[in-house]
């Protein structure tokens, strides 16, 4: 009568509250249920209730596995694990491995009941006390009960074998001091016949080689031949339907023992000579037509690999893995991917035969898949097969996924890049990478491009000439846009006169007008693209110069951006404009071609901005009077100076200063090119750019040809000056007369050459020279002369000063460096010291270069000075 009236009592069979909970329709609903059934089930424990205790823990189970608290039935649990019945114990374990966690003190409380059911007579009940102690045992458990359960090892039931075995597994996990309790009946137990009881014991024996070493080295002498006589049994048995997986006998056991054998043979000669011959059985006989085969096959693979085996073993791995890639499941042809990439610091020449079959995965529909053939190719990629590889790649970049393209054309790139050694294919790789794929080139790989073809002067002209009709061709892609009109710029009348023509070009017909057709549509097609339009307008004033016919045309052009509201291009598309209309006479002069750029400099600061190579570390920059850093060169970033009104065409004087480092793009060719791409300041103002517009621009005003340095330490090309670029005389007589503010001349006595540095393989001398009028000023001679007798190549002279010092370094003679002191290479530096007559010069400096391909540092500090610079 009770239970009709109070369907949520004590009494409630568990079916019955399970399906009142999945008769609710809302959560609140299943919380009132559950919050009615807690309350019964805690009155029951109250009034101490043992008719329906087993009952009400099982309803406390599952209250708990939907996520309710349920520790106030933590006690029952203990109670019924004390209970003599199977029923009641059944149930306290369940309880107690669900409920309970071995962080809970209450669990201290089993310990006793555990050990008596340990040595309980019943298999049963012990099998539930190796259960539940094989979940939650603690480290002091596992103390005090190691000794019942290393007894239950040697138990004859083999049920009661395998949970003791797996037992064992978790009480060497929390206290791997106990590992050599358990060696020798984990050798004895792998003459089983059960295989239950075989691949639990090989997880204990796995479990004991990562817990000691000497139980590592005692397995390693004392397991193997059991080991090697499972594998053969089990590959070799007939078919037994309780083992069967897909026609394979314990594929399960296959794979725990390969893996154990694998820990045994690595490092360890002897150990994997005496399993070689069973892991190449099992790797003929396996069949792959079925999962099950397969996933043996990978382990026997892995196992290979981990171990000393033998080429010929190696090379049976490798091709297995070949198989995997032709298989239909995408699965296995990833696992072969990246076991392949493991392979490939083992045998490379064994992977490089299935460099056809990974190509092809390049191309498959899986990204997954995709991703990880394209990185294995970038690793199989050397001198001797470098072309075919790029080529199958870039065909492929043609047709490939728009999700892809990134990754795929990053990677082109840099195979290019590393392993190019002919100039004309790797300008072909680029040209094409671009036309396909211009908006997915990274900045500094266009910038690299542009590098290389500054110093090919032979190629200059196949460059422009490429450049133009892939411009025609493929004009959306932004890099390309932005390559070709800086050739166009610069090399215009080599495309309009067929200049430096190769054997391999035909003849094209380009007018100056076509020139100029072609960075006129790229300036309107990329309006919103500040860089783009900047170097479109660069490229328009250089070539009215080259073709001065259009002059009126490209002065149009560049005047439509007057009103621009990027303060940066207004500015200048007014001063391009004065420049073509008022100052005819000197036009050619300030718009000659750009100086060759420093490209085994750049190369060495591309690298070191990415962490790349040695030399790039160790070194803490120091700070100039302006708060700025010193650049790895030695070369700090120049502070900002007045705009030089030069076109008169401000009539504000006034100089625009700024105490911090003005933001710049992180790229030398952007300064060089003069964009400074800022949108306009706070003040309304122009931008605050490094000199004066024009000398960033065009590189007037200074002894030496001379760039605008960026604002980090990407690259530092030599000829930057770490101060205002002053105007020489003759440049203002040519602006319109303005004033000179260079001091009158005075005589400055000679100076005595000094061993500025020198170590067992490098000698550094130092002469020194004096500018009439400037005795702040010293240009100085370095001779670098190599000692040793092995050649040094791409080496790299950097300097550092202290900040009431402006440093210059001009390029070096060469990047090469005879050996013996047959030959030496030479740089000027100029220094001028602000402190002139109070304090000395001084200067640390570092060497960098490469000897036989390895990278070399050296540094040291120079005191030694003659006085009076």
């Amino acid at each position: 009568m009770d239970l009709a009236i109070n369907p949520f009592s004590s009494g409630t069979r568990l079916r019955d509250m399970i399906r009142s909970i999945r008769a609710c329709k809302t959560a609140a609903e299943e919380r009132a249920v559950v919050r009615r059934e807690c309350a019964a089930i805690r009155a029951a424990i109250s009034e101490g209730d043992q008719d329906y205790r087993h009952r009400n823990m099982a309803k406390l189970m599952f209250i708990h596995m939907l996520g309710y608290p349920t520790h106030f039935g933590q006690m029952e649990c203990l109670k019924l694990i004390a209970a003599a019945g199977f029923p009641e114990k059944r149930i306290g374990y369940l309880g107690l491995m669900l409920l309970l966690d071995e962080r809970q003190e209450v669990l201290m409380l089993v310990t006793n009941s555990l050990k008596q059911d340990l040595n309980h007579s019943n298999q049963f009940i012990v099998g539930l006390a190796l259960c539940a102690l094989g979940n939650i045992c603690s480290a002091e458990m596992a103390r005090d009960l190691a000794p019942e359960v290393e007894r239950l090892l040697q138990n004859r039931d083999p049920n009661t074998k395998k949970k003791a075995a797996l037992c064992s597994i978790r009480i060497v996990r929390k206290v791997p001091d106990l590992a050599e309790n358990f060696m020798g009946a984990a050798v004895s137990l792998l003459k089983e016949k059960h295989h239950g009881v075989l691949i639990s014991t090989v997880q204990l024996c796995t479990e004991l080689c990562k817990a000691s070493t000497e139980a590592l080295e005692y397995l390693r002498k004392n397991c193997l031949e059991g080991l090697v006589r499972i594998l053969r049994d089990v590959s070799n048995s007939s078919y037994a339907p309780e083992y069967d997986v897909a026609g394979i006998t314990d594929p399960f056991l296959h794979i725990r023992v390969l893996k154990l054998m694998r820990t045994l043979g690595q490092g360890d000669a002897d150990c994997s000579e005496f399993i070689n011959d069973i892991l190449a059985q099992v790797a003929t006989k396996t069949e792959s037509n079925k999962n099950a085969g397969n996933a043996i096959l990978y382990e026997c693979v892995e196992t290979i690999m981990g171990i000393e085996a033998t080429s010929g073993l190696r090379v049976l791995a490798i091709n297995i893995l070949g198989r995997f890639l032709s298989n239909r499941d995408n699965n296995i042809r990833y696992v072969a991917l990246n076991m392949l990439m493991k392979a490939i610091a083992v045998d490379t020449q064994a992977v490089q035969r299935h460099r056809a079959t990974i190509l092809e995965c390049v191309k498959d529909a899986d990204v997954s898949i995709r991703k990880r053939a394209l990185e294995l190719v970038y690793l199989l990629v050397n001198d001797t097969n470098v072309k075919p590889l790029t080529k199958e790649l870039v065909d492929y970049l043609e047709v490939s996924d728009q999700d892809f393209k990134e990754d795929l054309t990053a990677k082109i790139c840099s195979i290019v890049e590393k392993f190019s050694q002919d100039k004309l294919w790797y300008l072909d790789q680029m040209f094409r990478v671009l036309s396909l794929a211009g908006n997915y080139v990274k900045d500094d790989v266009w910038h690299a491009l542009i590098v290389l073809m500054s110093n090919a002067s032979e190629l200059q002209g196949y460059s422009v000439r490429s450049l133009f009709k892939a411009l025609l061709a493929c004009g959306e892609q932004e890099s390309l846009v932005r390559v070709a009109v800086w050739c166009i710029g610069e090399y215009g009348e080599m495309l309009v006169n067929n200049i430096s023509m190769l054997d391999i070009e035909e003849p094209i017909t380009v007018t100056e007008s076509d020139a100029v057709d072609a960075v006129e549509v790229a300036l309107k097609r990329y309006s919103a693209d500040v860089t783009t339009r900047a170097m479109c307008l660069v490229s328009l004033l250089k070539l009215s110069s080259r073709f001065p016919p259009t002059s009126e045309r490209i002065k149009e052009i560049v005047a439509q951006n007057r009103g621009n509201t990027v303060l940066e291009l207004q500015q200048r598309s007014i001063e391009f404009s004065s420049i073509i209309q008022r100052h005819q006479s000197i036009k050619s002069s300030l718009l000659e071609r750009m100086p060759v750029l420093d490209e085994a400099n750049y190369l060495v600061k591309r690298a070191a901005s990415t962490q790349a190579t040695v030399s790039s570390v160790k070194s803490t920059p120091t700070v100039t009077s302006g708060g700025q850093p010193k650049l790895p060169n030695g070369v700090a970033k120049p502070p900002p100076a007045p705009l030089a009104d030069l076109l008169d065409l401000s009539s504000d004087d006034t100089p625009v200063t700024t105490s911090a480092p003005t933001t710049a793009p992180n790229d030398f060719l952007q300064d060089l090119l003069g964009i400074g791409l800022t949108d306009s300041s706070p003040s309304g103002g122009a931008p605050s750019t490094s000199t004066d517009i024009l000398m960033d621009l065009l590189s007037i005003g200074s002894t030496t040809p001379a760039q605008n340095g960026p604002s980090t330490s990407n690259f530092i090309p030599p000829g930057i000056e770490t101060k205002p670029v002053a105007v020489t005389p003759q440049v203002v007589d040519l602006l319109d007369g303005l004033s000179s503010s260079t001091p009158l001349p005075d005589e400055n006595a000679a100076h005595p050459t000094i061993t500025a540095f020198q170590s067992a393989t490098l000698k550094i001398a130092f002469s020194f020279k004096k500018q009439p009028g400037k005795p702040q000023e010293t240009t100085i001679n370095a001779t670098f002369t190599n000692l040793a007798t092995t050649t040094f190549t791409d080496f790299v002279f950097q300097a550092a000063v202290p900040k009431f010092i402006q440093l210059r370094l001009d390029p070096a003679s060469s990047s090469t460096l005879p050996a013996s002191g047959n030959g030496s290479v030479t740089q000027s530096l100029t220094v001028t010291n602000n402190q002139h007559g109070q304090k000395p010069l001084a200067m640390r400096i570092r060497m960098s270069y490469k000897v036989n391909g390895e990278d070399r540092l050296e540094q040291g500090q120079i005191s030694n000075f003659p006085a009076g610079l």
